[in-house]
């Protein structure tokens, strides 16, 4: 498998969920990896990334301080742990390489985030 994301689901405001996402060994192992989501009717946008060697991470603006990426190098997965969800957060949620270096995206994963 290239990518693959699991863990939404429907969640009330103010609730947390925690994706994963388990890519391909030479994918994963040489290059920064990123979160992102696509809400209808809007662009695909980058979340958060993490760099190859763990150390760095990056969070868009909206996320930051409740959204937090880590990568887990002997499972080859990078995974999103999501509090103090809001509704804006709905979206499907996608893992790829940063900058997308993956053309097939898989199918994400839907985070809704509604009372």
């Amino acid at each position: 498998v290239q990518l693959q994301a699991c863990g939404g689901g429907l969640v009330q405001p103010g609730g947390s969920l925690r994706l994963s996402c388990t890519a391909s060994a030479h994918i994963f192992q040489v290059n920064n990896m990123g979160w992102y989501r696509q809400a209808p009717g809007q662009e695909r946008e980058l979340v958060a990334s993490i760099w190859k060697d763990g150390k760095n991470t990056y969070y868009a603006g909206d996320v930051r301080y409740r959204f937090t990426i880590s990568r887990d190098s002997a499972k080859n997965s990078v995974s999103l742990q999501m509090n103090s969800l809001k509704p804006e957060d709905t979206a499907v949620y996608y893992c790829n390489t940063q900058p997308p270096l993956v053309p097939h995206w898989g199918q994400g994963t839907q985070v809704t985030v509604s009372s």
